[in-house]
């Protein structure tokens, strides 16, 4: 594509792409995770057709997070180095697919191979958001946008546990995946033609350019004429910021994964609410989550000048209280839990997805979907934790035993992150090799 010098029509390609890339980012990723989570609200029915126990479902999710953790980090360095419309629309189209296989099975062999299978195509989702977010949206402006595409996780999770809880009560668990699987193959054909690459692809001026953004230009100008094998050294595998991150992601992801996906079943068992009103508290986890990760990112430009780390610390000891505010409450009156399950979300959602984008801040310009797959890896080790090992905590030691875990993991989270407070520090940008 060839364009002018003229700077108002470079002005308006731009713009119109930005909200063009960001509304099929938005909407494509949101139905990632409409094909993803499809499994944890079909959980109790499927638990009661088809005879299964929780440590099953546990191996399931293990197995899940495993792989998509380690595809995540593979795929992602693929993804740096190609268009990432490959990798959303052809992924979704193949995680549908998958989701409809699902449907149909019965024996349990059968559902952690497919579901392995979904994890190694749900992978290519983020690679491809987190390039197109470091190319299109500069450093001074990208803890809003990326906030703000994080919330497509919110909305999409927020309407999960009700429309899969009623499709599940309706025609069954196995229109659960139905559903999901149909609408993730018409969204990836349209992710595959309505994509496009980098700005420089197109004939446009690199991101830094276009908005003098001097933090920007800094970062684009470094690792020049260093092969991919020699950047990827330097600025992921041998930068102690990114294996700081490393560490805080894992628990963060234990915490949001653990609460996610056991607190449907912990709702029904412990305070006998009803699936549809359990999945429905558990959306407002999503909700929480939906204003956190807009605030958090906001937050983090407007008042830190883009060091995320003060604003993750703050959060940090959020997710702490509500945590505990969870486990400890006698009541079963559901408005009580729902208004928990909200503040776990909103404290959650923030360093969840900050971590995310100060991995690709802390990283090469051409990196972006490698350091945050690579952080990604190690979030999903986390994830995986909370699937197998604490099913059986649960059945060892009851709901106490799965509550003490996730509290501890919490407050961990914070003591991670202090090291980090001056890591992105806008006036003394940290060396990171």
């Amino acid at each position: 594509m060839k364009v002018s010098n003229d700077k108002h029509e470079v002005d308006q390609i731009y713009r119109r792409w930005r909200i063009q890339l960001m509304a099929l980012m938005y909407v494509g990723y949101g139905v990632f995770y409409f094909a993803r989570k499809s499994l944890n609200f079909t959980m109790p029915a499927m638990l009661e057709d088809l005879g299964l126990t929780h440590s099953d479902i546990g191996v399931i999710a293990t197995v899940y997070y495993m792989t998509y953790g380690t595809s995540k980090f593979l795929s992602a360095m693929v993804s740096d180095q190609s268009n990432p419309k490959y990798f959303m629309g052809i992924g979704l189209i193949a995680s549908g697919v998958v989701n409809i296989l699902f449907g149909l099975s019965s024996s349990l062999p059968m559902m952690v191979i497919l579901w392995m299978l979904n994890a190694f195509f749900q992978s290519w989702g983020w690679p491809a958001c987190a390039k197109i977010l470091t190319t299109w949206y500069s450093r001074s402006e990208r803890g809003f946008w990326w906030s703000l595409w994080n919330t497509c996780i919110n909305v999409s999770g927020a309407l999960l546990p009700v429309v899969i809880g009623f499709i599940s009560m309706t025609w069954g668990w196995r229109f659960g995946f139905f559903v999901p699987g149909i609408i993730a193959c018409i969204m990836g054909g349209i992710l595959f033609f309505g994509l496009r690459d980098k700005p420089i692809t197109m004939g446009l001026p690199s991101i830094g350019d276009w908005k003098n953004d001097w933090l920007e230009k800094q970062q684009e100008s470094e690792g020049l004429g260093l092969r991919f094998k020699e950047k990827v050294r330097t600025y992921v595998l041998s930068n102690k910021y990114i294996w700081l991150l490393c560490g805080s992601y894992m628990l963060v992801y234990v915490v949001r994964i653990g609460i996610n996906d056991w607190a449907s079943l912990y709702l029904v068992e412990r305070h006998n609410a009803s699936l549809l009103a359990a999945n429905t508290a558990v959306s407002m986890f999503e909700v929480g989550g939906f204003l956190g990760s807009l605030f958090g990112g906001w937050g983090s430009d407007r008042f830190f000048h883009g060091n995320r780390a003060p604003m993750n610390l703050i959060f940090a000891l959020g997710i702490s209280i509500s945590v505990a505010a969870l486990w400890l409450t006698p009541l079963d009156n559901i408005y009580v839990l729902s208004a928990c399950l909200f503040s776990i979300g909103f404290f959650i959602f923030g360093p969840q997805m900050m971590i995310g984008m100060a991995a690709a801040e802390c990283s090469h310009k051409d990196l972006a979907g490698t350091s945050t797959g690579f952080v990604g890896l190690f979030g999903y080790l986390g994830a995986a934790l909370a699937g197998y090992p604490v099913s059986l905590v649960i059945e060892q030691y009851s709901w106490e035993g799965f509550f003490s875990v996730i509290t501890i993991v919490a407050a961990a989270i914070g003591l991670l992150l202090l090291p980090f407070l001056k890591a992105q520090d806008p006036e003394t940008e940290p060396d990171i090799a």
